[in-house]
């Protein structure tokens, strides 16, 4: 593969996403005798254990401490090395945020958080283990970037861009086997750039995670049985956010919808809000995820279908939005 991944597209399918950032880990250990690893006793469960595996000199477990985690992450990384950091998304966002802004935000350190089973994705452990909140709280840190990326492949050229940027990242990937959106890891991802998964003039759909591919489904569907063309964007960046490609998305289809496996407070939709918003130009627009409330327990796919996140949510809701008619000229001023 184009990126030097010793594993291929076709093992990928069988590999979970956080599996894939413990191999990518690995490489990149090999090869960088500075990368270190932390770990607040989920060394397993994150699979930042692969890389204590191959190197037990570079890995420390603080136990279960996410506030010293980083505290010993800053450490490092003001004596040169770069610290990857991994816990659950839920409490790798929440439970250590006062350290996150001082200790890494604040002097703009090199550290890399990886928060593992984001979302909804461990959905059978219930409301304490759901990242529902991560992406507003870590999207307003100075310094910092943050990326969800959509599936493994993508998730390991996050980590290798994340290695190779000076500064904090953070880093949201899922619990476990992730639908496959990517075949080969050659398509230009870039930090802060959308990618246009699909084409379409009618109305767009911009999607990050676990929501890109089902983003993609659903505009199979829309084109096939309704004849709606529907752009699909995977927003993996959400800070720095790819203005470029929403305002581009408003001018040329002037409906937006926006889907994630998190509260729609403080996440993509809102991101992507603040774009149209300040652009001075309207648009239908809705945001799809969970309306500021907690999630119900069960799996997975069952929650992102609760939540009209999954393809047939998407569909629902673009057949929806499509009522709301809008004119072809380049006139804004009477568009409300």
């Amino acid at each position: 593969m184009a990126g030097g991944l010793t594993y291929t597209a076709v093992e990928s399918s069988k590999l979970s996403t956080s599996e894939i950032y413990g191999k990518t880990l690995c490489e990149l250990g090999e090869k960088n005798p500075n990368i270190v690893a932390l770990t607040a006793d989920l060394k397993g469960s994150t699979k930042i254990g692969d890389f204590g595996d191959k190197f037990p000199e570079r890995i420390f477990n603080v136990g279960i401490a996410e506030q010293n985690m980083y505290g010993v992450a800053a450490g490092l990384a003001k004596c040169g090395f770069i610290p990857f950091a991994s816990s659950f998304s839920v409490f790798a966002s929440l439970r250590a945020l006062d350290q996150i802004h001082t200790d890494l935000c604040y002097q703009n350190l090199d550290v890399k958080i990886i928060g593992t089973h984001g979302g909804t994705s461990f959905g059978q452990a219930g409301s304490t283990h759901h990242a529902i909140e991560d992406f507003a709280v870590i999207r307003g840190l100075v310094n910092m970037t943050l990326i969800c990326p959509a599936d493994g492949i993508e998730t390991g050229l996050a980590v290798r861009a994340a290695a190779a940027t000076p500064g904090p990242f953070y880093i949201r990937i899922n619990r476990g086997f992730d639908q496959v959106v990517y075949n080969t890891d050659d398509y230009g991802f870039e930090v802060g750039k959308a990618v246009v998964m699909n084409e379409g003039t009618d109305i767009t759909v911009i999607a990050c995670g676990a929501c890109v591919y089902q983003a993609i489904q659903a505009a199979k569907i829309l084109d096939y049985d309704h004849k709606i063309k529907v752009r699909v964007l995977n927003m993996h960046t959400l800070k720095p956010i790819d203005k470029e490609a929403i305002l581009k998305a408003v001018n040329d289809t002037r409906r937006i919808i926006t889907v994630e496996d998190h509260t729609v407070i403080g996440g993509l939709g809102s991101a992507v809000a603040e774009v149209v918003v300040e652009s001075g130009k309207a648009c239908a627009f809705r945001r799809l995820g969970l309306q500021d409330h907690f999630s119900a327990i069960g799996l997975h796919e069952d929650l992102m279908a609760m939540y009209e996140i999954d393809a047939n949510g998407i569909v629902k809701n673009v057949l929806d939005i499509m009522k709301q008619d809008f004119e072809v000229n380049e006139d804004w001023s009477d568009e409300v």
